[in-house]
């Protein structure tokens, strides 16, 4: 059977169909889910923003949802998830006087106005796209001028330990891909962005050991769903190599993994010039804007 085109291609039917398995047990199981949530919630202190509509892409169970309407109560708080099951759990974060809104459906193609938002909040969303590039088109599209978007995912160094002890027992596609910040911050300019900030750091995380490691990834509903995964059943010869203590790097009688979290900050930047012929003219509505 020949190879895929690209081996790293997410099947988004099968995305989805793996975060609606993990709904029901999203919370207990995505720890390190959570504490990157927080630590994007804090960085949102660092800025002055009064949104009337706020886009929380990639809600899962919604609680940035909540914590984004106890942050600004006058906003509209869309939660939206491709996953029909993660929104569905998340209505245990609604209140009665706070209530956000809830959206299933594609980030490539987002079903919103243009100009409609003021800010999107995306925590570990963007990893799960094929085209990252079509996703902030989209986000471009839909944000007001000024409009502030604030993300996190995945680098290139995440989950290293398991890429390379994969490697030595076979040759599919284990881990998905990742991305560099920087083709991030090209990828944000590109599509319309200004002044993206960006930047990483790096979180260690620790398993007493490799079975307690699968069921957090599968809880999470952060499974390999790479085009160029193993189709068949791992089998056991090769699960015994996998599970080998120096294949693993096991330190400490621990499992180590590490996370490279990649923080991204950008406004949505003035409308392009238009050019005629050799002339570039800029509408008199944006001059003196910022």
């Amino acid at each position: 059977m020949p190879a895929p085109a690209d081996e790293f291609l997410l099947d988004l039917r099968q995305v989805r169909r793996a975060f609606d398995d993990a709904a029901a047990g999203f919370d207990a199981a995505a720890a390190v889910h959570a504490e990157i949530r927080a630590r994007l919630l804090e960085r949102l202190d660092l800025v002055r923003l009064e949104p009337q509509v706020v886009l929380d892409l990639g809600a899962a169970t919604g609680h940035a949802s909540r914590a984004l309407k106890d942050r600004y109560r006058r906003a509209d708080i869309f939660a939206f998830d491709m996953s029909v099951d993660m929104l569905r759990t998340a209505e245990a974060q609604q209140r009665w006087l706070r209530r956000f809104h809830r959206i299933c459906g594609d980030a490539h193609r987002l079903p919103l106005r243009d100009a409609s938002v003021d800010l999107v909040f995306s925590n570990l969303m963007l990893q799960w796209c094929n085209e990252p590039d079509a996703v902030f088109r989209e986000l471009r599209r839909v944000l007001r001028p000024d409009g502030l978007i604030s993300f996190t995912t995945l680098g290139p160094d995440s989950l290293q330990e398991l890429r390379r002890a994969w490697a030595g027992v076979d040759g599919h596609t284990h881990v998905h891909r990742f991305i560099d910040m920087h083709d991030l911050g090209d990828a944000l300019m590109r599509n319309g962005f200004a002044e993206p900030v960006m930047d990483t750091e790096r979180l260690t995380i620790t398993y007493p050991d490799l079975d307690a490691l699968i069921g957090e990834l599968r809880g999470s509903g952060s499974v390999n769903l790479a085009a160029g995964r193993p189709m068949g059943l791992t089998g056991s010869r090769r699960a015994r190599r996998f599970r080998d203590a120096e294949t693993l790097a096991i330190r400490g009688n621990v499992i180590t993994l590490t996370l490279e979290v990649v923080y991204g900050h950008a406004w949505a930047g003035a409308l392009r010039p238009r050019k005629h012929g050799g002339e570039a003219r800029v509408p008199l509505s944006q001059i003196g804007r910022r």
